[in-house]
């Protein structure tokens, strides 16, 4: 494959509405050929949408969720050569915002937030290594800082392959804080929107961050790792407290975006082996107290779930801090806001970029 590959030779908007899933398309780019690309039906009514949503796509009300093809696909190489693909989406012409996941997710269990954002912005979406569209590598290499140096290859490689032109990280959790500890000495972004980022440790009192990196290390060691269909992944989602306020068939999207078939075998595996996505947690205390939030090379904002909700499982900024920071909360929403409240999220995240003048 070249560096950068058009798989349709056309400009397509993608609408959600219009978008039907099929479980197999042969000769796709994705991963188990689960997307299909269709061209936009009619745009959406502007007048429907509230003034900090113009430009900004509408909530699909199915409860099955499509994820187009990219424009175009490019790989980038870690230091140690692992691969890490690129995906884009959106609109080529627009302001580009660069997009990642958490801890044992891939960028595309994010679609029911930045599908909103196609319309307007170029969309450049990638996964951590050992997650999502790249393949499993060594254990030993699956660590934060290792993640802070491939995030400035890929920093290179967007702009080698797509052009160089600001660019705006939008970040959650795991990718968040790995932003942060990049964003102190690299100044590869114009601007950082960081949603629920578990930094600031070191004066929380509220919250034992070393228990909870523990907990969390623990419940991901003891997850069921293989699966005969991908319905079974989302019927145990289902069951998790953390997922309850969800949009609709997101949890159904998760399981897709988060399993890959077995080789040589039957059934589905996770894509992020449970080993792996422990071994992040339990580096979490030390990633969150190193993550110097106040100090960065960009104009940086922070939006977090209600820390008032029991199911805020990760820590955001610590509220001693917040006076020096450009920082704000959804009201009713836990740490997988952007996947419940999406339109408040994108509104909040708008808001900042127009008033610091990045888009």
């Amino acid at each position: 494959m070249p560096p950068c590959h058009d798989p349709t030779g056309d400009r397509w908007i993608f609408s959600r509405s219009v978008l039907i899933l099929r479980e197999s398309v042969s000769g796709g780019l994705s991963p188990e050929g689960w997307y299909t690309v269709v061209p936009m039906a009619e745009t959406p009514d502007d007048g429907e949408l509230s003034e900090p949503l113009k430009g900004v796509g509408t909530r699909q009300q199915s409860s099955r969720w499509t994820i187009p093809e990219p424009l175009a696909v490019c790989e980038a190489h870690g230091l140690d050569g692992a691969p890490i693909t690129l995906r884009r989406h959106g609109n080529p012409d627009g302001p580009r915002l660069v997009l990642s996941h958490a801890n044992g997710l891939s960028a595309d269990s994010y679609f029911p937030f930045w599908s909103l954002l196609s319309e307007r912005f170029d969309l450049i979406l990638y996964d951590f290594r050992n997650h999502g569209w790249n393949p499993v590598g060594d254990l030993r290499t699956h660590n934060i800082p290792t993640f802070v140096r491939d995030n400035a290859c890929v920093v290179r490689t967007i702009d080698r392959n797509f052009g160089d032109k600001p660019k705006i990280g939008v970040f959650h959790s795991m990718s968040a804080v790995t932003a942060v500890l990049q964003a102190v000495e690299d100044i590869g972004f114009s601007g950082l929107v960081l949603f629920d980022p578990p930094t600031c440790a070191h004066t929380r009192e509220s919250q034992d961050i070393r228990a909870l990196a523990r907990q969390l290390a623990e419940r991901a060691r003891k997850r069921q790792d293989r699966f005969e269909l991908h319905g079974e992944l989302t019927e145990r989602l289902h069951r998790t407290h953390a997922f309850d306020r969800l949009v609709p068939g997101t949890v159904d999207l998760i399981a897709r975006t988060t399993l890959r078939r077995v080789v040589g075998g039957t059934g589905y595996q996770l894509r992020c082996p449970r080993e792996y996505e422990a071994q992040i947690f339990e580096q979490l205390y030390s990633s969150a107290v190193a993550a110097d939030i106040k100090n960065l090379s960009c104009p940086t904002k922070i939006i977090g779930a209600d820390p008032t909700e029991p199911f805020s499982f990760l820590p955001s900024v610590d509220l001693d801090e917040v006076v020096a920071l450009d920082y704000d909360f959804v009201p009713e929403t836990t740490h997988f806001l952007q996947l419940e409240r999406p339109e408040e999220c994108i509104s909040l995240m708008l808001g900042f970029l127009e008033h610091r003048k990045l888009v």
